[in-house]
């Protein structure tokens, strides 16, 4: 039976039900009629009726299973999505897609050859404020880009280490810049284009951990523009994320949910959006971001039409951010379009 024709809609699998995974839980459930939760697998309780907890090779293979979410930790997730993939399912995964550049380019052929959708969790593209700086971009309203400026500057205590290791560890995905950070460098790609050029340092300041708590890059975009950012969970209590870009006609700075300052002329400033944040609990975002990417799947596939944050795109934020951990690892200046 075509996807679209499965009472209940498209059939969803989610592998690993943990805080994150209960979050996409409860975004499908808001979807009912048009896709609902067949299985999952982990240790959590999604709270939906009806799907059945089963191993994840199982949750991928289920037959009601159209498109599989995969939310374990960032190291699997290339592994997961190539072998959902295979198996003939759509795919959304947590950022990151991948954490080097050749894993990502492996799920991205594997997608193109099977025909399969992958869509990288990037909800902070879809908050009014970013929404709205976007179109305000595009029709050059800020005038040419000439400074950007990222900032996360969150806290995690030693606990939040000590409950799953691979967030300690800097091959398994731990570490300011790939766990936290993602977002605001997959933003910075998004509204300022291609980077051309990556300086960086990196530093384990509060922490014993094998991965870095803070990371201090320079980069200069492909159009000219240079940027400043940082991350790190070593600053308690932990501060909103705020990024700000300054043109040639007008500036803007937004925090998480907040215009902090919106100076363009003729465009007018955005309405306030959600003030949740992860700046010190990771999961004190809520649901709202995913169920607004999980629409966009849900519509895209139900259309045939390109999902939102493609593997193409997810690609590309992997790249960038490879090559902010080697420059801060080498010392060198790096481009991304290298790796």
């Amino acid at each position: 039976m075509p996807p679209n024709d499965r009472p209940g809609g498209l059939g969803v699998g989610i592998v690993g039900m943990g805080g994150i995974g209960v979050l996409h839980a409860r975004a499908v459930a808001e979807l009912a009629g048009r896709a609902r939760l067949v299985a999952f697998s982990g240790a959590g309780t999604p709270g939906v009726p009806g799907a059945v907890r089963l191993a994840p090779q199982e949750v991928i293979t289920h037959p009601d299973v159209d498109v599989v979410a995969v939310c374990t930790p960032s190291g699997t997730h290339a592994a997961l999505t190539l072998t959902a993939l295979e198996a003939g399912r759509h795919v959304v995964v947590e950022k990151p897609l991948a954490l080097g550049t050749g894993d990502a380019l492996r799920v991205a052929r594997t997608a193109h050859d099977r025909g399969r959708t992958v869509s990288m969790i990037a909800q902070r593209r879809l908050e009014p404020g970013h929404v709205a700086l976007r179109r305000a971009l595009d029709a050059g309203a800020l005038g040419e880009l000439r400074l950007v400026t990222a900032h996360l500057h969150w806290h995690r205590d030693d606990a939040y280490y000590r409950t799953a290791g691979w967030r300690s560890a800097a091959d398994q995905g731990g570490g300011s810049l790939m766990n936290q950070g993602v977002h605001t460098v997959d933003l910075l790609r998004w509204l300022c284009g291609p980077v051309e050029s990556v300086t960086a340092q990196s530093g384990t300041l509060a922490h014993a951990i094998a991965a870095e708590d803070t990371t201090a890059a320079t980069l200069r975009f492909a159009s000219g523009a240079l940027g400043v950012l940082t991350t790190t969970t070593a600053t308690p209590p932990g501060f909103p994320a705020t990024i700000a870009l300054y043109g040639a006609r007008g500036s803007v700075e937004l925090g998480q949910g907040e215009v902090l300052r919106w100076d363009v002329p003729g465009v007018p400033p955005p309405p306030a959006g959600s003030r949740a944040s992860g700046a010190a609990d990771p999961l004190a975002i809520g649901h709202a971001g995913h169920l607004a990417q999980w629409t966009r799947v849900v519509d895209a596939l139900e259309a045939g039409a390109p999902v939102p944050v493609g593997v193409d795109d997810a690609v590309e934020t992997v790249r960038l951010l490879c090559a902010i951990e080697e420059a801060a690892a080498t010392g060198r200046q790096v481009h991304p379009g290298s790796l």
